[in-house]
């Protein structure tokens, strides 16, 4: 049990610490270095998330392969599937790197198109953030590893230090006049170190074993069928997450864009933070689904569900409570009056989409990542369908409408994990002990 809610809790701050620092730091920055280098800041930031979640897109199959070589015992499977995983990193990272370092400058001009000065600047940010994508591709080789050894705290709070120090140092250099490729070199300096902190305990934790990439046979087979999918799974996050945003600038403009947009952040944390506390979930059943009983498993993924819709239910009552207050407060009452026709919409279908989460580990733990990626790109595109025809008609309505029914498309995801539960065949033996602290763990 307390092994349980130790990494839940470790994965809520996680993905928590971040945007709660990005929320008190952002205006001092802004205040200090002024809206043209705060735009290009964003902007450098936003490539660098976006770049580091395509480049590490195949940390989920680490997690699933490491977590039943654990299980197993093999030491020399485990070596080279890790080895393999940094080539697979680097590789991608390197690439996406590449293509971040070509395009800034045209990217520059495009940004910054009337100041030398601040196109500089801008250039050196979008290059040194380009770089970043490589750094936090091998930085997720050392995050996926741990987590599938169930281990959160100790690449959480490397992770989580790292980047909230990057954030005061932000401040500070922003409070002493420095601009955005002073705050973009600091970050640097400071991640390589936290990705160097990070192979370091992994090391520490798995003794002699080598981190040179290398290609083993079997292993880029495991990774490379279970990864291509759970890539794509990166992919299509990063472009279906952004493009109702996209298309409501274009036909709308910048005023609803920005209503619409608080509503998704004030009520993305439905999903995030479900997705975050129950990721533990995935190591778990995939280092154990082979040696417990088809009755355990059952239990176990229950018990998940029962969770899951425990921390939904409880992030939807509080938004529909208290999330008008909080957008009057947030971005002032014109903002709110325009967002509240559609700011229940936006909330149900993220509590719909956080509602999948168990569904989807469970379907990652065993083996069934096709036909996860093929929901959510089904999904995403049955939205943008419905975007594009609901868009002129409703307009920022239209749009929420659309996310709702992604939401309860990602739910069409537990008919595949019930076949596949009523089918199995196995036998039910006893639970492992490991099991019976996760059923206990409901009991307590």
């Amino acid at each position: 049990m307390r092994a349980h809610l130790t990494s839940a809790a470790y994965g809520v701050v996680d993905y928590a610490a971040y945007p709660i620092g990005m929320l008190l730091v952002s205006p001092i920055v802004l205040h200090h270095i002024g809206i043209a280098e705060y735009g290009i800041w964003a902007v450098a930031t936003a490539v660098v998330s976006t770049g580091g979640i395509i480049a590490s897109g195949f940390g989920d199959a680490n997690i699933q392969h490491v977590a039943r070589l654990r299980s197993s015992g093999d030491t020399s499977a485990l070596q080279h599937a890790i080895r393999c995983i940094v080539g697979i990193n680097l590789t991608l990272g390197m690439v996406l790197a590449l293509v971040g370092w070509l395009l800034s400058p045209e990217a520059s001009r495009h940004i910054v198109s009337s100041n030398a000065i601040q196109q500089q600047n801008c250039l050196v940010s979008l290059r040194i953030a380009s770089v970043l994508i490589l750094v936090r591709a091998l930085e997720s080789v050392c995050i996926s590893t741990q987590r599938a050894f169930e281990r959160y705290g100790a690449a959480a709070r490397i992770s989580v230090g790292v980047r909230l120090l990057t954030l005061a140092l932000a401040g500070l250099l922003a409070y002493t006049g420095r601009g955005t490729a002073s705050i973009m070199e600091v970050t640097a300096a400071l991640f390589v170190l936290g990705t160097a902190a990070q192979f370091y305990r992994l090391h520490q934790f798995l003794g002699d074993v080598s981190f040179l990439p290398a290609f083993h046979g079997a292993a880029a087979k495991a990774l490379l069928g279970f990864g291509v999918f759970s890539w794509m799974q990166a992919v299509a996050g990063v472009v279906f997450g952004q493009i109702d945003r996209l298309l409501m600038g274009v036909s709308l403009g910048a005023v609803a864009v920005a209503s619409y947009a608080l509503c998704t952040q004030l009520s993305q944390p439905i999903f995030g933070l479900t997705a975050s506390a129950l990721h533990f979930v995935f190591p778990y059943l995939s280092g154990r689904v082979n040696t417990i009983s088809s009755f355990d498993l059952k239990r176990a993924i229950a018990l998940a569900f029962a969770a899951n819709l425990l921390i939904v239910s409880a992030g939807v009552v509080l938004l529909l409570l208290f999330g008008d207050r909080i957008l009057r407060a947030w971005a002032g009452e014109a903002i709110a009056r325009q967002a509240a026709p559609i700011f229940s919409l936006v909330v149900i279908g993220s509590a719909l989409l956080g509602l999948s989460v168990t569904g989807t580990y469970v379907m990652l733990a065993l083996g069934r990542v096709r036909t996860v990626t093929w929901f959510s790109v089904a999904g995403g595109t049955a939205m943008l369908a419905m975007m594009w025809w609901l868009l002129p008609v409703g307009g920022m309505r239209g749009l929420a409408i659309a996310r709702l029914c992604y939401g309860s498309f990602s739910l069409l995801l537990y008919l595949p994990l019930a076949r596949s539960l009523m089918t199995d065949g196995r036998s039910t033996t006893p639970a492992s002990i490991a099991i019976q602290e996760f059923e206990e763990a409901s009991e307590v």
